[in-house]
Protein backbone atom coordinates (compact mmCIF):
# COMPACT_ATOMS: atom_id res chain seq x y z
CA UNK A 1 0.00 0.00 0.00
CA UNK A 2 1.21 3.44 -0.83
CA UNK A 3 1.19 6.21 1.86
CA UNK A 4 -0.36 9.31 1.11
CA UNK A 5 1.41 12.38 0.36
CA UNK A 6 1.58 14.69 3.33
CA UNK A 7 2.00 18.54 2.74
CA UNK A 8 1.65 21.76 4.90
CA UNK A 9 0.30 25.31 3.72
CA UNK A 10 1.00 28.65 4.80
CA UNK A 11 -2.14 30.98 4.23
CA UNK A 12 -1.89 34.89 4.50
CA UNK A 13 -4.80 37.49 3.91
CA UNK A 14 -3.20 40.89 2.83
CA UNK A 15 -6.88 42.65 3.22
CA UNK A 16 -5.88 44.33 -0.43
CA UNK A 17 -2.87 46.68 0.58
CA UNK A 18 -0.24 46.67 -1.82
CA UNK A 19 2.52 46.57 0.42
CA UNK A 20 1.22 43.73 2.23
CA UNK A 21 1.10 41.64 -1.07
CA UNK A 22 4.57 42.44 -1.67
CA UNK A 23 5.57 41.77 2.03
CA UNK A 24 4.51 38.13 1.92
CA UNK A 25 5.69 37.20 -1.21
CA UNK A 26 8.71 38.09 0.37
CA UNK A 27 8.01 36.04 2.66
CA UNK A 28 7.45 33.00 1.18
CA UNK A 29 10.38 33.42 -0.92
CA UNK A 30 12.61 33.36 2.09
CA UNK A 31 10.78 30.39 3.75
CA UNK A 32 11.34 28.08 0.23
CA UNK A 33 7.91 27.26 -0.43
CA UNK A 34 6.82 25.21 -2.93
CA UNK A 35 4.14 26.36 -4.75
CA UNK A 36 2.63 30.01 -4.23
CA UNK A 37 -1.16 29.98 -4.88
CA UNK A 38 -1.86 33.93 -5.55
CA UNK A 39 -5.72 34.50 -5.89
CA UNK A 40 -5.88 37.88 -7.22
CA UNK A 41 -3.73 39.68 -10.01
CA UNK A 42 -2.21 42.01 -7.79
CA UNK A 43 -0.78 39.16 -5.39
CA UNK A 44 0.35 36.99 -8.34
CA UNK A 45 1.98 40.05 -10.14
CA UNK A 46 4.09 40.64 -6.66
CA UNK A 47 4.91 36.89 -6.78
CA UNK A 48 6.25 36.95 -10.05
CA UNK A 49 8.05 39.94 -9.04
CA UNK A 50 9.97 38.19 -5.93
CA UNK A 51 10.62 35.12 -7.60
CA UNK A 52 11.02 33.40 -11.08
CA UNK A 53 11.86 29.83 -9.74
CA UNK A 54 9.06 29.28 -7.52
CA UNK A 55 6.04 28.02 -9.51
CA UNK A 56 2.91 30.95 -9.05
CA UNK A 57 -0.61 29.81 -9.84
CA UNK A 58 -2.86 32.31 -10.07
CA UNK A 59 -7.35 32.36 -9.48
CA UNK A 60 -9.26 35.28 -10.47
CA UNK A 61 -6.45 37.11 -12.73
CA UNK A 62 -9.29 38.89 -15.50
CA UNK A 63 -6.89 39.45 -17.98
CA UNK A 64 -3.38 37.27 -17.59
CA UNK A 65 -2.01 38.85 -20.76
CA UNK A 66 -2.76 41.94 -19.98
CA UNK A 67 -1.38 42.64 -16.94
CA UNK A 68 1.83 40.78 -17.81
CA UNK A 69 1.52 37.76 -15.89
CA UNK A 70 1.66 35.04 -19.25
CA UNK A 71 2.87 35.70 -22.68
CA UNK A 72 0.17 33.82 -23.64
CA UNK A 73 -2.60 31.28 -22.57
CA UNK A 74 -1.08 28.37 -24.42
CA UNK A 75 2.47 28.83 -23.20
CA UNK A 76 2.85 31.04 -20.31
CA UNK A 77 6.28 31.22 -20.09
CA UNK A 78 8.42 31.56 -16.80
CA UNK A 79 7.04 30.23 -13.78
CA UNK A 80 3.18 31.58 -13.70
CA UNK A 81 0.36 30.16 -14.81
CA UNK A 82 -3.40 29.45 -14.03
CA UNK A 83 -6.86 30.45 -14.79
CA UNK A 84 -7.98 33.68 -16.52
CA UNK A 85 -11.31 34.58 -15.34
CA UNK A 86 -12.13 36.77 -18.63
CA UNK A 87 -14.10 38.90 -16.89
CA UNK A 88 -13.48 41.55 -19.27
CA UNK A 89 -14.06 40.05 -22.12
CA UNK A 90 -17.89 39.73 -20.94
CA UNK A 91 -18.30 43.04 -19.76
CA UNK A 92 -20.77 43.89 -23.12
CA UNK A 93 -22.65 40.55 -22.20
CA UNK A 94 -22.86 41.40 -18.75
CA UNK A 95 -24.17 45.21 -19.27
CA UNK A 96 -26.91 44.15 -21.85
CA UNK A 97 -28.20 42.12 -19.14
CA UNK A 98 -28.35 45.41 -17.04
CA UNK A 99 -29.62 47.33 -19.39
CA UNK A 100 -32.77 44.54 -19.83
CA UNK A 101 -33.26 44.73 -16.49
CA UNK A 102 -33.18 48.44 -15.50
CA UNK A 103 -34.96 49.58 -18.83
CA UNK A 104 -34.67 53.39 -18.39
CA UNK A 105 -30.63 52.64 -17.90
CA UNK A 106 -28.93 55.64 -19.47
CA UNK A 107 -25.74 56.64 -17.27
CA UNK A 108 -23.58 53.87 -15.74
CA UNK A 109 -21.25 54.14 -13.22
CA UNK A 110 -17.92 52.19 -13.03
CA UNK A 111 -16.68 51.94 -9.97
CA UNK A 112 -13.29 50.20 -9.14
CA UNK A 113 -9.79 50.70 -6.84
CA UNK A 114 -7.31 52.66 -8.42
CA UNK A 115 -4.57 50.78 -7.03
CA UNK A 116 -6.09 47.50 -8.71
CA UNK A 117 -3.87 47.12 -11.93
CA UNK A 118 -6.31 46.02 -13.71
CA UNK A 119 -9.11 48.87 -13.02
CA UNK A 120 -7.88 50.89 -16.02
CA UNK A 121 -8.30 47.52 -18.66
CA UNK A 122 -12.14 47.30 -16.31
CA UNK A 123 -12.67 50.72 -17.05
CA UNK A 124 -12.03 50.42 -20.90
CA UNK A 125 -14.03 47.36 -21.00
CA UNK A 126 -17.12 48.76 -19.62
CA UNK A 127 -16.73 52.11 -21.61
CA UNK A 128 -16.47 50.09 -25.35
CA UNK A 129 -19.63 47.95 -24.20
CA UNK A 130 -21.28 50.79 -23.15
CA UNK A 131 -20.81 52.52 -26.03
CA UNK A 132 -22.13 49.76 -28.59
CA UNK A 133 -25.41 49.90 -26.62
CA UNK A 134 -26.17 53.49 -26.30
CA UNK A 135 -25.24 54.23 -22.35
CA UNK A 136 -22.56 56.58 -21.46
CA UNK A 137 -20.18 55.62 -17.92
CA UNK A 138 -18.67 57.66 -15.51
CA UNK A 139 -15.65 55.85 -13.39
CA UNK A 140 -15.69 56.23 -10.03
CA UNK A 141 -12.58 55.32 -7.50
CA UNK A 142 -12.69 53.48 -4.01
CA UNK A 143 -9.54 53.09 -2.86
CA UNK A 144 -10.65 52.16 0.78
CA UNK A 145 -13.27 50.81 2.58
CA UNK A 146 -14.36 54.94 4.11
CA UNK A 147 -14.79 55.66 0.47
CA UNK A 148 -17.86 53.76 -0.32
CA UNK A 149 -20.39 55.62 0.93
CA UNK A 150 -19.06 58.69 -0.22
CA UNK A 151 -19.00 57.39 -4.02
CA UNK A 152 -22.51 56.16 -4.01
CA UNK A 153 -23.52 59.69 -2.70
CA UNK A 154 -21.73 60.78 -5.56
CA UNK A 155 -23.67 58.72 -8.08
CA UNK A 156 -27.02 59.43 -6.39
CA UNK A 157 -26.08 62.69 -6.65
CA UNK A 158 -25.48 62.81 -10.08
CA UNK A 159 -28.37 60.77 -11.01
CA UNK A 160 -26.53 58.06 -12.52
CA UNK A 161 -28.77 55.33 -13.07
CA UNK A 162 -26.46 52.10 -11.99
CA UNK A 163 -23.22 51.27 -11.17
CA UNK A 164 -20.71 48.55 -12.39
CA UNK A 165 -18.23 47.36 -9.84
CA UNK A 166 -14.92 45.54 -9.91
CA UNK A 167 -11.98 44.76 -7.61
CA UNK A 168 -10.94 42.83 -4.88
CA UNK A 169 -11.01 45.18 -2.37
CA UNK A 170 -14.99 45.72 -3.30
CA UNK A 171 -15.66 42.31 -3.11
CA UNK A 172 -14.38 41.84 0.33
CA UNK A 173 -16.15 44.65 1.60
CA UNK A 174 -19.47 43.42 -0.43
CA UNK A 175 -22.09 43.52 2.56
CA UNK A 176 -21.28 47.11 2.79
CA UNK A 177 -21.11 47.54 -0.56
CA UNK A 178 -24.60 45.75 -1.43
CA UNK A 179 -26.10 47.51 1.76
CA UNK A 180 -25.01 51.09 0.45
CA UNK A 181 -26.17 50.65 -2.91
CA UNK A 182 -29.72 49.72 -1.77
CA UNK A 183 -30.01 52.39 0.93
CA UNK A 184 -29.18 54.70 -2.46
CA UNK A 185 -31.52 52.72 -4.62
CA UNK A 186 -29.26 52.49 -6.91
CA UNK A 187 -28.95 48.82 -9.11
CA UNK A 188 -25.57 47.32 -9.29
CA UNK A 189 -23.71 44.50 -10.99
CA UNK A 190 -20.65 42.54 -10.67
CA UNK A 191 -19.12 40.01 -12.51
CA UNK A 192 -18.95 37.75 -8.77
CA UNK A 193 -22.15 35.54 -8.19
CA UNK A 194 -21.32 35.58 -4.30
CA UNK A 195 -21.96 39.54 -3.93
CA UNK A 196 -25.34 39.24 -5.32
CA UNK A 197 -27.02 38.15 -1.71
CA UNK A 198 -25.53 40.91 -0.22
CA UNK A 199 -27.87 43.63 -1.92
CA UNK A 200 -26.45 43.65 -5.29
CA UNK A 201 -29.23 43.43 -8.61
CA UNK A 202 -26.72 40.98 -10.52
CA UNK A 203 -23.90 39.79 -11.72
CA UNK A 204 -22.60 37.55 -14.44
CA UNK A 205 -19.76 35.85 -14.89
CA UNK A 206 -17.60 32.75 -14.10
CA UNK A 207 -18.31 30.00 -11.32
CA UNK A 208 -15.53 30.96 -8.74
CA UNK A 209 -15.61 28.07 -6.58
CA UNK A 210 -15.10 25.77 -9.85
CA UNK A 211 -12.16 28.08 -10.04
CA UNK A 212 -10.43 27.42 -6.75
CA UNK A 213 -11.20 23.61 -7.61
CA UNK A 214 -9.43 23.89 -11.05
CA UNK A 215 -6.51 25.89 -9.00
CA UNK A 216 -5.95 23.09 -6.49
CA UNK A 217 -5.69 20.83 -9.91
CA UNK A 218 -2.60 22.89 -11.09
CA UNK A 219 -1.11 22.77 -7.90
CA UNK A 220 -1.38 19.32 -7.43
CA UNK A 221 0.17 18.60 -10.88
CA UNK A 222 2.86 20.92 -10.26
CA UNK A 223 3.78 18.95 -6.90
CA UNK A 224 3.97 16.16 -9.09
CA UNK A 225 6.78 17.40 -11.33
CA UNK A 226 5.37 19.29 -14.08
CA UNK A 227 6.55 22.62 -14.91
CA UNK A 228 4.48 25.87 -15.31
CA UNK A 229 5.53 26.43 -18.55
CA UNK A 230 3.63 23.05 -19.69
CA UNK A 231 0.63 24.08 -17.83
CA UNK A 232 -1.55 26.64 -20.39
CA UNK A 233 -3.90 29.16 -18.41
CA UNK A 234 -7.35 27.74 -18.17
CA UNK A 235 -10.72 29.75 -19.37
CA UNK A 236 -13.96 29.81 -17.68
CA UNK A 237 -16.47 26.23 -18.93
CA UNK A 238 -19.33 28.05 -17.74
CA UNK A 239 -20.97 31.96 -16.81
CA UNK A 240 -23.69 32.14 -14.51
CA UNK A 241 -26.47 34.84 -14.51
CA UNK A 242 -27.71 35.41 -10.90
CA UNK A 243 -30.53 37.93 -10.22
CA UNK A 244 -31.33 39.26 -6.63
CA UNK A 245 -35.42 39.52 -7.34
CA UNK A 246 -35.63 40.70 -3.30
CA UNK A 247 -33.29 43.29 -4.59
CA UNK A 248 -35.70 43.92 -7.76
CA UNK A 249 -38.66 44.86 -6.16
CA UNK A 250 -36.64 46.75 -3.38
CA UNK A 251 -35.81 49.31 -6.68
CA UNK A 252 -39.14 48.98 -8.21
CA UNK A 253 -38.33 46.43 -10.90
CA UNK A 254 -39.73 44.30 -12.82
CA UNK A 255 -37.92 41.51 -14.19
CA UNK A 256 -38.20 40.35 -17.22
CA UNK A 257 -39.64 36.52 -18.54
CA UNK A 258 -36.83 36.24 -20.62
CA UNK A 259 -34.15 37.16 -17.84
CA UNK A 260 -35.94 34.56 -15.46
CA UNK A 261 -35.30 31.92 -17.93
CA UNK A 262 -32.25 32.90 -18.54
CA UNK A 263 -30.78 33.56 -15.37
CA UNK A 264 -29.07 30.31 -13.16
CA UNK A 265 -30.02 31.82 -10.06
CA UNK A 266 -32.78 33.80 -8.71
CA UNK A 267 -32.49 35.03 -5.20
CA UNK A 268 -36.22 35.49 -3.49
Amino acid sequence: MTAATSFSSARRFPDETPDRFRAIAREFVETKVDVIIAVTALGAKEAKQATNTIPVVFVVDPDPIGSGLVESLAHPGGNVTGLSLMAIDVSGKRLSFFKELVPNLSRVAIMVDPRDSTAPRFVAGYEKAARLLGLSTQPVEVATPDQIEQAFFAIARDGVDGVAIAGPLLFNQRVRVGATALAHKIPSLWGVAEMVPHGLLLSYGQDFPDFFRRAVGYVDKILKGAKTTDLPVEQPTRFKLVINQKTAKGLGLIIPQSLLITADEVID
